[in-house]
């Protein structure tokens, strides 16, 4: 796919939430694309994450499991600066983003989806894509309008309708192009919402559900898409899912996550057959 190139260095420095300087832990060649470290998040008197720990390796397809409230959730918004973590650090390539703005972390290349698509409804799903990547010249009014940096914005919005085309293909949405969002069946939204967060050239991806309440069909399309794109793009994803066929089928390797903390790791055989996974997770279901 396409990349485009939308940050200028002006645009840059106008920016809302402009992303600090963090130190960096190691040597960030070396280190996984995502590493979890002690991560801690509490809500008043109530501990929803308690010293979770572990990484992502590059390229991988990583699962994320556990029964409701064992922390899922929580750590996804700590590690996407959706919630500050109480302790512990986050690093993304190297560095840590603990505490980080959810735009900054995003703009760095960690971008996530939502169980729910968060689309714009009363838009286009082409005017939907066109919007997805940050930074643009366009959004400087005065680039705009004045005539020495207006040429640049309008070679910007070409190469980046080019793009959104090659998204709109390759997700095979490019009939409902001009579409309204908000019509879209539940499976097309989970398309395009993949394709909205590819749209700002991430390194990687942390999908939230994004098979709930898609039709079979779709569910191979989507499945197809992202084993296609750590293939072709080098993408990184983690999903948290509740379809345990997916996980044990699609994810190598799988995370197991129980009252907070990471209760087991490793290939989806030594999951199925971890006495512990089963005692907390599993059940009856065995």
């Amino acid at each position: 796919m396409k990349e485009v190139s939308t940050m200028s260095s002006e645009s840059a420095a106008d920016s809302i939430g402009e992303d600090p300087a963090v130190d960096t832990a190691g040597d960030g060649d070396e280190d996984p694309p995502l590493r979890v470290e002690n991560l801690r998040k509490e809500f008043g008197g109530i501990t929803a994450v308690d010293g979770a720990s572990f990484t992502v390796a590059d390229e991988s397809l990583t699962g994320l499991i556990g029964p409701n409230g064992a922390g899922k959730s929580t750590t996804f918004n700590c590690i996407t600066g959706v919630h500050e973590p109480t302790d512990g650090a986050v690093y993304f390539n190297g560095t840590d983003i603990a505490g980080l703005a959810p735009n900054v972390i995003a703009n760095r290349g960690l971008v996530r989806t939502f169980q729910i698509a968060r689309e714009l409804a009363e838009m286009t799903v082409l005017e939907n894509l066109m919007l997805a990547p940050q930074r643009q010249q366009g959004e400087a009014l005065y680039r705009s309008i004045l005539p020495p940096f207006r040429d640049g914005v309008i070679e910007e919005e070409t190469e980046l309708r080019e793009a959104v085309w090659e998204s709109l293909e390759f997700f095979e949405i490019d009939h409902l192009a001009e579409e309204q969002a908000g019509n879209l069946s539940g499976g097309q939204r989970k398309l395009l919402e993949l394709a909205r967060a590819l749209m700002t050239d991430p390194d990687m991806l942390l999908l939230d559900e994004p098979f709930a309440g898609v039709n079979p069909t779709l569910e191979t399309k989507l499945l197809d898409r992202i084993n296609q794109l750590r293939a072709e793009e080098g993408l990184t994803f983690l999903l948290v899912e509740h379809d345990m066929d997916i996980i044990m089928e699609h994810c190598d390797p799988v995370i197991v996550m129980h009252q907070g903390h990471v209760l087991a790791e490793g290939r989806p055989e030594e999951i199925r057959n971890n006495e512990r996974v089963v005692d907390a997770y599993f059940g009856e279901q065995q």
